[in-house]
């Protein structure tokens, strides 16, 4: 069979756009975080993961502009060669003292972290164990690594301690799961990880994309918001959810950090972030240190959503957080149900498999600190009678 046959019996996505229905990749003409221009017609944002609100805050273009003006527009080339600023010492340091550890290291994208993380320190004589929900970018760091992977059920840690317990005792062992479930919004048990990582002497790592500047007592994470920071051995983040940028970053022991700095392929290989998108996540972690009332205003807004929602009939799922998927099922109703809504003047994101089960399609919404009463207002009345006459609900 020729290589390319497979892209040639790809038929879904022709299918889709031929029916009006394909979703993605959408052509965003004009943003102002809460809402968007597309096609000329003004969309009202909830498939955001700006859980912050600050991409466009005056303070963050401002020092995204300075730092154009001091460094240029990018580094061309990797920091472990000559791509290396001081803003990026800079904001190792911030971040290893926002989430409670020695050190940090910055990446370029908060996907290269995790394969870069995984892929250094899964070795031949390792086993790595990951829920079966782990992000794409767990799933696909811990086939990079040469050792092995174990996938247990979602949030099933009973089973999660069968797996390991059958395993030799000579293998190295981790466990990798993320914080907040990006289709879900469940917050992992960080609690009865803890337990089991500590019965076997396996270090856990924590990817907190969602869960930063969400939860935890200063917006510091999962582990924090359980009190377990000294327990969690290896918290991963990306700054392109509430940070307002792009990249991501690993923090832990400051020996475990060195080693990632000296052998993650991720980051050595690829060009470092650019300077004006390191001065936003510092800007944006200033603003979220200083201003609590932020995060308060989110999850303000996230109650009156998961409120409302579920008062309006419609299963959200067990979420925890501003992640708040509507669970539909059949694969045809989630893309009308999508199109309709986006024809009302309401972006979503209808997620199918293999990002969520078969059977289990969705759409996923998520909500800022920025949107206003009137938004969520909209934003209800058009899913309440777009769901109705569907009879998603």
């Amino acid at each position: 069979m020729h290589v390319f046959a497979k892209c040639e019996n790809f038929t879904t996505a022709r299918d889709l756009r031929d029916r009006g229905l394909y979703p993605y990749f959408q052509r965003i003409e004009r943003s102002c975080d809460t809402t968007v221009v597309i096609d000329g017609h003004e969309k009202v944002m909830v498939g955001s993961n700006n859980y912050m609100g600050l991409t466009h805050d005056p303070r963050i273009i401002e020092a995204s502009k300075q730092a154009l003006d001091r460094y240029g527009s990018g580094n061309t080339g990797s920091r472990f060669l000559n791509g290396n600023l001081d803003l990026h010492d800079r904001l190792e340091e911030e971040l290893a003292d926002f989430v409670g550890k020695e050190a940090a290291l910055v990446f370029s994208t908060g996907y290269q972290t995790n394969l870069g993380t995984l892929g250094a320190l899964i070795g031949r004589n390792d086993t790595v164990y990951v829920d079966k929900l782990d992000h794409a970018c767990i799933q696909d760091g811990a086939r990079l690594g040469f050792g092995d992977v174990q996938r247990f059920t979602h949030g099933d840690y009973d089973g999660l301690r069968r797996i390991m317990a059958s395993e030799r005792e000579t293998r190295g062992k981790l466990v990798a799961v993320d914080g907040v479930y990006s289709m879900e919004g469940d917050i992992a048990d960080l609690p009865r990880l803890v337990e089991i990582k500590e019965e076997f002497d396996a270090p856990l790592m924590v990817d907190d994309a969602h869960a930063l500047g969400v939860i935890g007592p200063q917006g510091n994470g999962t582990a924090a918001h359980f009190g377990l920071t000294d327990e969690v051995d290896l918290i991963t983040g990306t700054f392109s959810k509430s940070f307002a940028s792009i990249g991501g970053f690993a923090a832990g022991n400051a020996t475990v950090v060195d080693y990632l700095r000296n052998h993650a392929r991720a980051l050595i290989f690829s060009a470092s972030m650019p300077p004006a998108a390191v001065a936003t996540v510092l800007k944006a972690l200033e603003i979220i240190r200083e201003e609590p009332e932020r995060r308060e205003r989110l999850w303000r807004n996230t109650r009156k959503m998961m409120e409302g929602l579920k008062g309006l009939g419609f299963d959200i799922g067990p979420t925890e957080t501003p992640i708040v998927p509507i669970l539909v099922g059949p694969m045809d109703k989630t893309f009308l149900f999508w199109r309709t809504l986006f024809d009302e003047g309401v972006f979503t994101n209808p997620v199918v498999p293999p990002a969520v089960p078969e059977g289990s399609c969705r759409l996923r919404t998520s909500y800022m600190a920025t949107h206003t009463d009137e938004h969520l207002d909209f934003v209800l009345e058009k899913i309440g009678t777009i769901g109705a006459k569907l009879g998603v609900v």
